[in-house]
């Protein structure tokens, strides 16, 4: 199964105000794995950078100044991002972004039922709990002490990561590897995408546990030679 984990830097918090995304980026999973595929850009908004906004992800005016706009990057977006579902954290604030960007590039919206939100997820794995990204990285034990500032790919990294475990730990890459390598269907046990835990075998026929009177016979001319056996005392 491929998905695509992502995430963006903005100009703001609102895009039907005229905030706009600066920098995406995507890491490709397949089955729960990370396939070293990867997609990453900034753009130009064409507005000033707010100050507020600049301080969240460090990327100033004069960094994105030689940066294409989002419409010259849109077609190798939407190639690699292809019809897999989308994963990110408080994934509404990332569709409205990205789908406001297609749309001022003539672009149909991406449909939502495409989105992972790993926010919803964890409030229900973890209910009561701080559910930044930093609190999930502690929580599940992932290095994030090269995160200074916020960035999209770095951040999708780390993402991949936290989303791995809330999906049931990294043993599900171990588990779906016979379905990639196209071996035998996985069957019986509990049930995961359509595909079980346990690889298909042929039944194992009983085996036999009592001994033979060949074998009887054997232990009787073995115990018969012991001397002053501790039972017969």
């Amino acid at each position: 199964m491929r998905e695509i984990v992502f995430d963006t830097e903005t100009t703001g918090v609102d895009p039907r105000s005229g905030d706009r995304i600066v920098e995406i980026g995507c890491i490709e999973l397949v089955n729960k794995v990370p396939s070293g595929r990867t997609f990453h850009a900034f753009f130009n908004p064409g507005r000033p950078m707010p100050p507020e906004a600049e301080r969240i992800h460090g990327l100033s005016d004069a960094f994105l100044a030689d940066k294409r706009a989002f419409h010259d990057h849109v077609g190798e977006l939407l190639a690699f991002l292809a019809d897999a579902p989308l994963v990110a954290h408080n994934a509404q604030f990332d569709f409205a972004f990205l789908n406001c960007e297609l749309g001022l590039c003539d672009h149909p919206p991406i449909d939502m039922a495409r989105m992972v939100d790993t926010l919803a997820l964890a409030r229900r794995r973890h209910p009561g709990a701080k559910h930044s990204l930093d609190a999930l990285c502690s929580r599940y034990g992932i290095d994030r002490s090269h995160r200074v500032l916020h960035g999209a790919l770095l951040d999708a990294e780390l993402l991949a990561q936290v989303y791995v475990e809330l999906t049931g730990g990294r043993q599900i890459g171990l588990a779906l590897a016979g379905l990639a390598a196209g071996t035998a269907p996985l069957v019986g046990g509990p049930q995961r995408d359509g595909a079980s835990l346990a690889p298909a075998r042929p039944p194992r026929p009983a085996r036999p546990h009592c001994a033979s009177a060949a074998e009887l016979a054997r232990h009787k001319a073995f115990v018969e030679t012991l001397d002053s056996p501790l039972w017969a005392q």
